[in-house]
């Protein structure tokens, strides 16, 4: 198996800016009235201006300004539920130019400006695929040809799926899963990361895609969600919280902790928290049975965590312990995806008081010195929580 240690970099560096959104707010303790639309048509539009350039490239302005197939993909799914069809074709047309690898159909997941001057994919596996991008690529565009009825966007869907399909899914014993990239499998392991997982997603492209069993990845997901947030792993003790990756052997089925990866730990954090806004999706989508019994059991630490200390870190251990006392916008919006489902008091409390009062009314948009990630989790949060993200199947 190819080691990949550049994940585990993203997570420092935004560990490191997450508290001075929360600790230096101009904003704290102000509530704000306006409207929910209104939140999410300006903030997209500065986003738009903040940190897509002209010809669709998103920059990631704390890594150096380099480009993810994550924030392409962010960029279309907020298009297309915006409703911005100008700028999910421009954004479209430079990932399918620059991100694309050349032996098939799914994204490089890191470029950049490299040694020589010249732009391409970074080195270190930056030519690697992502599997979270490359499905949410394939969903906002399956999304867009409903939405705009133009069946080209299908038509490159599937391709796409059929890629992903074959090189970002894997069998383990009799189940088929959905594996961290095309890196992450050898004989005897699947190196999965539990928030790449997306249900809501795989019902669509079971519709989409007549080749392939989509569908048939849905209960393996959720066995995995529920093992890895229940099985002490590396620690002495498991308290509900997913991890950020996690490793699964092929002939047992038994899940253990990502030794020998890198950055890569078992911390519920920078990959983890998008865990509960996926799950959530495919309870307002599916009313999901199993996905709502899930977020009851791992919304528990969360929730005993905010009724303790009126807030939630950016970091815990397997174990539930907090590894320092700063807080992630990221972080509160995709919690939303727990409490609008397990307890709406907590739910309004955080989105009112936790995300609302990072929107600026001077300038009807987030913070100026919020990151492109946490813009768009913040704009994702209040998009579930205002039940704006429709399906558009």
């Amino acid at each position: 198996m190819r080691k990949f240690f550049g994940y585990g970099l993203i997570a420092i560096s935004l560990t490191i800016i997450a508290y001075v959104f929360y600790a230096n707010s101009q904003y704290k303790g102000i509530t704000r009235e306006f409207s929910e639309y209104t939140l999410l048509t300006s903030s997209w539009e500065f986003y738009k201006k903040q940190f897509i350039n002209e010809d669709g490239r998103v920059i990631d302005y704390t890594q150096d300004s380099i480009t993810t197939s994550e924030g392409q993909s962010y960029a279309m799914l907020r298009a297309v539920w915006i409703d911005d069809k100008e700028s999910f074709d421009l954004v479209w047309k430079w990932t399918r130019e620059n991100l694309k690898r050349p032996n098939d159909n799914l994204f490089g997941w890191r470029w950049g400006e490299l040694e020589n001057k010249k732009f391409g994919f970074l080195p270190n596996g930056g030519d690697n695929s992502a599997t979270d991008a490359d499905q949410d690529i394939a969903l906002a565009l399956i999304f867009a040809s409903a939405r705009w009825r133009d069946n080209a966007y299908q038509e490159d869907a599937k391709k796409i799926l059929e890629d992903l399909w074959v090189t970002n899914t894997a069998i383990a014993g009799d189940k088929r899963y959905l594996i961290a990239g095309n890196w992450a499998q050898n004989e005897n392991e699947l190196v999965l990361n539990p928030s790449y997982f997306a249900p809501y997603a795989w019902r669509i492209f079971d519709k989409v895609d007549r080749k392939h069993d989509w569908n048939s990845m849905v209960a393996p997901a959720y066995e995995v969600l529920n093992k890895s947030s229940t099985n002490k792993l590396d620690k002495e003790k498991a308290v509900g919280l997913p991890p950020d990756w996690v490793v699964l052997d092929r002939k047992s089925g038994a899940l253990k902790s990502p030794v020998n990866l890198g950055n890569f730990t078992t911390n519920y954090s920078f990959d983890a928290l998008r865990t509960p806004w996926r799950v959530a999706l495919d309870v307002k989508w599916n009313n999901d049975e199993t996905a709502k019994k899930y977020l009851a059991t791992m919304c528990k630490p969360l929730e005993e965590a905010y009724k303790k200390d009126k807030k939630i870190v950016n970091t815990y251990s397997h174990d539930g312990i907090k590894q320092n006392e700063d807080e992630n916008a990221a972080m509160y919006s995709a919690a939303l995806g727990c409490f609008i489902n397990t307890n709406p008091t907590i739910a309004k409390d955080i989105y009112q008081n936790k995300i609302v009062k990072l929107y600026a009314n001077d300038t009807n948009t987030f913070r100026e010195d919020i990151s492109y990630y946490d813009q768009n989790w913040l704009w994702f949060g209040a998009a579930l929580y205002n039940d704006y993200l429709i399906p558009y199947d």
